[in-house]
């Protein structure tokens, strides 16, 4: 077969793939296996603590550990995956009760459990250190890990990260404590895409079918999710308290535009988290890995150069 042949027949078959993406539901899983391929990233599985976590995994070299935010999931860092596997064994696990990881209704979900069952996951996994990164939510976990596990995290990556006094301080977390709604907890597809509208700046294209799964799960899981959400507020402390505790070298970004955390909480995190840098995003929200994968990846990157013993060249970004 001729090269050209063959590169008309895959460009038809992604032709095809894409169209499925657009109308079927069942597609979802399709459209979200192909992104994954593009990253060059496999689904894993793996029995920690007594739940199933599935896990991404691709590339070669030090160990970066991602976990994702509130109602997230492992995918929210696929797109940035692409451009960190070159220099790094990229894993991403999905967390106990979210994405596909097992649920527990008996189970607590603060911020100090999560620590604890992603300290037995890096420990199935036999990973060591690692360098570790979160978003929102999973950069509150991020941070406590990394000042209950000083030695075992190399660098840290807090992306919008929750868990210092003034964060929740937006419209968002206001309403939810006055009404008891939030575009965090979903309730339908509409609700799904306020949501998307609300978490970013530069919003992010997803097919229908995509859109129509995560709302979905979104949807089944709103009793938990509520009651997740009100351990993450009120159940688990601040990190003001052992900020002084992180010594991995830490960068701190921050999209300017985010409306589901404060950005000017960034300033007080960085005063706390001693050596820190911090990047304020512009023209970004409160997801800068989904909404600028390439600048994100490629600031880490340099970042990483600067402290460590640097895995290669920087990506082109």
């Amino acid at each position: 077969m001729s090269t050209l042949a063959a590169t008309g027949i895959a460009l038809l078959l992604a032709a095809t793939c894409l169209a499925g993406a657009l109308v079927l539901p069942s597609a979802a899983s399709l459209w979200l296996s192909l992104e994954r391929a593009r990253s060059r990233l496999a689904l894993h599985r793996v029995h920690v603590a007594g739940f199933e976590m599935p896990y991404l995994e691709g590339g070669r070299g030090p160990v970066l550990l991602l976990v994702h935010g509130f109602g997230g999931d492992k995918d929210n860092f696929t797109r940035v995956a692409r451009f960190l596997v070159p220099y790094f064994r990229v894993v991403i696990p999905d967390l106990p009760g979210f994405g596909d990881a097992s649920r527990d209704a008996a189970a607590s979900y603060d911020i100090a459990s999560q620590v604890a069952r992603l300290h037995a996951f890096v420990a199935a996994l036999g990973l060591g250190q690692a360098h570790l990164g979160g978003n929102s939510m999973g950069g509150f976990i991020a941070a406590q890990y990394a000042a209950t596990h000083p030695d075992d995290v190399v660098t840290l990556w807090l992306l919008d990260a929750a868990g210092f006094d003034g964060a929740f301080d937006t419209d968002v977390i206001r309403r939810y404590a006055a009404t008891g709604e939030s575009v965090l907890l979903l309730r339908s597809v509409a609700s799904f895409d306020a949501l998307m509208a609300t978490a970013t700046h530069r919003r992010p294209w997803l097919p229908p079918a995509l859109r129509r799964a995560l709302a979905a799960r979104g949807i089944r899981d709103r009793t938990l999710h509520e009651r997740i959400f009100r351990e993450i507020g009120v159940g688990s402390p601040t990190l003001e308290s052992i900020s002084s505790a992180i010594r991995a070298p830490t960068l701190i970004v921050w999209g300017r535009q985010d409306r589901i955390l404060n950005p000017d909480v960034a300033a007080s995190m960085h005063a706390r988290i001693a050596g820190s840098e911090l990047s304020m995003m512009e023209d970004t929200g409160h997801l800068p890995m989904v909404e600028r994968p390439g600048r994100s990846a490629g600031d880490y990157r340099r970042f990483v150069a600067r402290h460590v013993s640097a895995p290669g060249a920087a990506p082109r970004v």
